[in-house]
């Protein structure tokens, strides 16, 4: 008989994607209201009360924020039963609180779990980001590099000129120059208005998505989360942690980071085995958005495993109580 301690993915994984769901049907009423903490409360609220009926002992390691700035799904807080495997707890109960209040694309519920200790307690303080998909050579492109220099590295990777490669940047002030950069080698840009989880997990299915690298400054412990979906669907990730006052290095301190201008690759934000689960709230070019009609909601979740390679798109159709 196997141990109920262990951290068995396949078994964990279709609880996972209904926590998933839950937080996305939670905030399903509020898609185009124009009221983001609204969407926010209610998907926490959902995505909380689900985990707490798995059989874990959970740890939220990426969550809403430190304990005295989040009444729930806190970083620290545990979850689950308390009477399974021990676990970490990466989560975004909505990303893209702004894309839902307003009706545009791509906002996601994203959750990922993997064992105890092997998921970067990242703190609330922005990452450098560099991520592109599977199938080419380690470092074929690296934070080391200029914005100009990575897309010409790809492009010769690819076999292609350099106006062939599209990459996926925040529109923030901040990245002006590099996508000043960017543009000068002939590559288009994506530009998103939020959720980088999303637009890093566009490269590992470039064919579908048309973005073949992401790159720019965001939260780091999105980073995590993006990490956890590339361990599972291939491609590479670099992040470095910046910091801007003392209080956000205190913050590193107390997640136990002492290497304050490491490069952290993906095996090193996710150093185990990891399972991964996302549904889409607004319609998006990964998934599909809540649906609706008379008596009925439909959604779409990816659900992944890292240790099979496995990916599921699973529709969800429910009646509407």
């Amino acid at each position: 008989m196997a141990d109920a301690t262990e951290f068995h993915d396949r078994m964990l994984s279709l609880g996972l994607a209904r926590v998933s769901e839950a937080a996305a049907l939670a905030s399903a009423g509020w898609i185009g209201r124009g009221d983001e903490k609204a969407a926010d409360q209610a998907a926490v609220n959902a995505m909380r009360d689900q985990l707490n009926l798995l059989d874990i002992a959970g740890v939220v390691v990426i969550g809403e924020g430190e304990r005295d700035e989040a009444p729930m799904l806190y970083i620290g807080e545990e979850v689950g039963t308390g009477t399974g495997p021990a676990v970490d707890i990466a989560l975004d109960p909505l990303e893209g609180t702004t894309l839902t209040a307003k009706d545009m694309p791509n906002a996601l519920t994203v959750i990922a779990m993997a064992p105890r200790g092997t998921l970067l307690h990242a703190p609330d303080v922005y990452m450098d980001k560099l991520a592109i998909g599977p199938g080419y050579p380690p470092d074929t492109v690296t934070l080391a590099m200029s914005p100009v220099e990575r897309v010409q590295a790809l492009a010769r990777a690819r076999g292609c000129a350099p106006a062939d490669i599209t990459v996926c940047v925040l529109e923030r002030p901040r990245h002006e120059d590099l996508i000043r950069d960017v543009r000068s080698t002939g590559a288009a840009i994506r530009l998103i208005t939020d959720g980088d989880v999303a637009g890093v997990i566009h490269c590992a299915e470039a064919d579908k998505t048309g973005i073949d690298m992401y790159m720019g400054t965001g939260g780091a412990p999105e980073g995590v989360l993006a990490a956890a979906a590339l361990k599972c669907m291939g491609g590479q990730i670099y992040g470095r942690l910046l910091f801007r006052t003392d209080d956000e290095r205190g913050r590193a301190a107390r997640a136990g980071i002492t290497d304050l201008n490491r490069v952290y690759t993906l095996n090193d934000l996710v150093t185990a085995d990891v399972i991964f689960a996302a549904t889409g709230v607004t319609q998006g070019s990964i998934l599909n958005g809540i649906r609706r009609e008379p008596g009925w909601v439909t959604l779409e979740t990816i659900l992944m495993r890292s240790k099979t390679g496995s990916l599921r798109r699973i529709e969800y159709r429910s009646p509407v109580k």
